[in-house]
């Protein structure tokens, strides 16, 4: 009596469930299924079921009621490592952005300008690094124009000659 009681609520139960929650249920209890016909006495899991559990976990609320054979925390386990691995493997393969550095020859070249010339500013400089064949843009130069002017660097300057 007591069997076929629970047989009706749990039919009733499910009847209120959607389809999409019974099939992904369905799913779930036949992978366990499949772990536990293993020939091994200690089932084992593999990289695809846990794979699943992760992939089951993100796309359905109620993935936590099925589970026989893996704990909750097992699964969260997994899908935090798959984080790290992901994350890990996009650090290494990142390409560079931005413009390249520019070598100390240049830096040198302009610090020289300005010294020599105290009224240019960062266009003129920026100009004629351009005919001397230097990419390299107006800012940049300005930015380390700007650095020339303190006493401390002024005095750091090579005194080796430029032919420009």
């Amino acid at each position: 009596m007591f069997h076929l009681l629970r047989l009706l609520l749990g039919s009733l139960i499910r009847l209120l469930y959607s389809r999409r929650d019974l099939i992904l249920e369905n799913l779930a209890l036949r992978r366990q299924l499949a772990v536990f016909k293993s020939k091994n006495r200690k089932p084992r899991l593999t990289t695809p079921d846990k794979l699943f559990w992760v992939w089951v976990r993100r796309f359905w609320a109620g993935w936590n009621k099925a589970l026989l054979v893996v704990t909750l925390e097992t699964v969260v386990r997994w899908h935090r490592a798959g984080f790290r691995l992901y994350w890990t493997w996009l650090s290494r393969h990142q390409v560079r952005l931005g413009r390249k550095r520019m070598s100390k020859e240049v830096r040198d070249l302009i610090f020289h300008m300005v010294a020599e010339n105290p009224t240019w500013g960062a266009p003129r400089i920026h100009g004629e690094l351009q005919m001397l064949g230097f990419e390299i843009s107006e800012r940049t130069v300005s930015r380390w124009a700007r650095c020339c002017h303190s006493p401390k660097l002024r005095s750091a300057l090579p005194t080796v000659a430029y032919s420009y």
